[in-house]
C-alpha cells in the first residue's frame, strides 16, 4: 500500500478534526501537505515520517503530533534534554564511558544549531521541544535531514564529561536498534527508556518536618490502582493537616487528572499554616501539569515550585486520541479540545467535565531552579529536608 494512503488518512480524519489547525494559514498548511505528498511519492519512508512531523507541527500544539519512535530504527544511543544541554543516557558497552556526558556536537555541527533546525519538525512549547527533539540525534535519516550527515557510513559524537574534557563516540550508521526501545512515545526523562512505574504513589516520612508524595504517572488503564494510590494519598494528607508537603511530579506524563481530584481536596483542606512544594520538570505534561495548576490556584502563596519549567504551556488543545498510519507503521497523536488554565477560558469543544474543573491558574513561575535526574523515587532525603526546612519557616 501506497505512502500517499497514510497522507489522505490525515488529511480525511485528523486535520479537519483537529481545532488546533484552525488557525494556521492556510497557504502554510498546503505547502506541508504538498511537501508530504512529494515524499509519499518517493516511497522513502523516513523521508516521508520527516515531512508529517514538519506537517502536524504547524499548530503549535505539543498534543497534535507524529509519533515517529515506533516506527523508525536509531543508533544505539539514549539522549535526553535535562536541564540546558542533552545527556547521552545510553550507549553500547564500547561507549559506556561516555555516559552521563553532555553532547556537544554531532559530525561538528554544533548541538544549538542542529536544534535550531529542527525545531520546525517539533510541535509544541519550547520546552516540549527539547523533550522530543533527543530523539533526532540518534536517527541517521533525520541528521540527513538537518544537513548534518550523509546517510551513510559513521557518525561522530562529541561528548562532554563534567570535568570538560571532549572525547568522540563513534558509530557505524547501519548499527541501529528500534526507535522505540530508547525513546518512548511519552518521554519520561529517566535513564530506563522502558521505565514503568511500579507503583503509583510512594511515601516518605520526615517526621515533624513534613512528608514527600511521589506521584510518577497518572495513567492507569485498569483505573482501579490509580484511584486506591490518590485515595491512600488523600488519607495520608488528611490525618496531618498541618504537615508540610513535598510532592513529586517529576517525569509524570499525565494521564487523567480528574482523577487526581480528592488527593487536591485533601490538601486545600489541610490548615491554613501549611506549605505545599511540588517537583516539577520539562517531563511534567499533560495531566500532571493540570494537577498543579489546581493546585497552585488553590493555595496560592503556599503552593511553592521547585525544578524545571514544565513541558507545557497552560494553554493548549488536548483530549482527542491516536490514528495509526498503517503503511508507514506509526501513529498521529490528535486533538480535539481547547484547555486554557492560564485565564479560565473554554469554547465549544471543551468537555463539560473539563469546563467545570478549569481555573485561572496566571502563569506557573518557579520559586527555585532545580535541575536533576528524575528517577522515579523523588529527591534524596538531604534535598527534601532541606526544602522542608525552608518551608517552615
Amino acid at each position: 500500500m501506497s505512502l500517499i494512503y497514510d497522507l489522505e488518512n490525515i488529511e480525511r480524519t485528523v486535520l479537519p478534526t483537529d481545532p488546533s489547525f484552525r488557525a494556521v494559514d492556510a497557504d502554510a498548511l498546503e505547502r506541508r501537505i504538498s511537501d508530504a505528498r512529494q515524499a509519499a511519492r518517493a516511497g522513502t519512508k523516513d523521508a516521508f515520517l520527516l515531512a508529517l512531523m514538519r506537517l502536524l507541527a504547524l499548530p503549535g500544539n505539543g498534543h497534535t503530533r507524529l509519533i515517529p519512535n515506533g516506527a523508525i530504527s536509531v543508533l544505539p544511543l539514549r539522549f535526553v534534554s535535562i536541564g540546558s544541554v542533552v545527556r547521552l543516557l545510553g550507549a553500547p558497552s564500547g561507549g559506556a564511558g561516555s555516559v552521563g556526558g553532555v553532547l556537544d556536537a554531532v559530525n561538528g555541527v554544533q548541538v544549538d544549531e542542529i536544534e535550531a533546525a529542527a525545531a520546525t519538525f517539533l510541535a509544541g512549547t519550547e520546552q516540549r521541544k527539547r523533550v522530543i527533539g533527543p530523539l533526532l540525534f540518534a536517527w541517521p535519516e533525520a541528521l540527513v535531514r538537518l544537513g548534518v550527515g550523509s546517510g551513510s557510513g559513521a557518525v561522530t559524537y562529541r561528548i562532554r564529561d563534567q570535568t570538560g574534557q571532549i572525547s568522540s563516540l563513534v558509530l557505524e550508521g547501519d548499527d541501529r536498534v528500534p526507535g522505540s526501545a530508547l525513546y518512548p512515545r511519552n518521554e519520561h526523562g529517566k535513564t530506563d527508556a522502558l521505565w514503568t512505574p511500579e507503583r503509583f504513589l510512594s511515601v516518605r516520612d520526615f517526621g515533624e518536618r513534613g512528608m514527600l508524595l511521589v506521584l510518577p504517572s497518572f495513567f492507569d488503564a485498569g483505573k482501579a490502582d490509580l484511584s486506591q494510590a490518590i485515595s491512600e494519598a488523600a488519607e495520608r494528607v488528611s490525618a496531618r493537616p498541618e504537615a508540610p508537603l513535598l510532592i513529586d511530579v517529576r517525569g509524570n506524563t499525565g494521564g487523567d487528572f480528574l482523577r487526581t481530584m480528592p488527593l487536591i481536596d485533601a490538601i486545600s483542606a489541610g490548615g491554613t499554616d501549611r506549605f505545599t512544594c511540588v517537583f516539577v520538570d520539562n517531563f511534567t505534561f499533560s495531566a500532571a501539569i493540570v494537577f498543579v495548576a489546581i493546585l497552585k490556584h488553590r493555595l496560592g502563596s503556599r503552593c511553592r515550585l521547585i525544578g524545571e519549567e514544565m513541558g507545557d504551556g497552560l494553554t493548549f488543545y488536548a483530549e482527542g486520541g491516536t490514528q495509526d498510519l498503517t503503511t508507514c507503521g506509526t501513529v498521529v497523536r490528535y486533538s480535539t479540545a481547547f484547555h486554557d488554565w492560564a485565564e479560565r477560558r473554554i469554547d465549544a469543544t471543551t468537555p463539560r467535565v473539563i469546563a467545570q474543573k478549569i481555573v485561572p491558574a496566571g502563569t506557573l513561575k518557579l520559586d527555585r531552579r532545580w535541575v536533576a535526574v528524575s528517577d522515579g523515587i523523588g529527591p534524596p532525603d538531604k534535598v527534601c529536608e532541606a526544602v522542608l526546612d525552608r518551608l517552615r519557616v
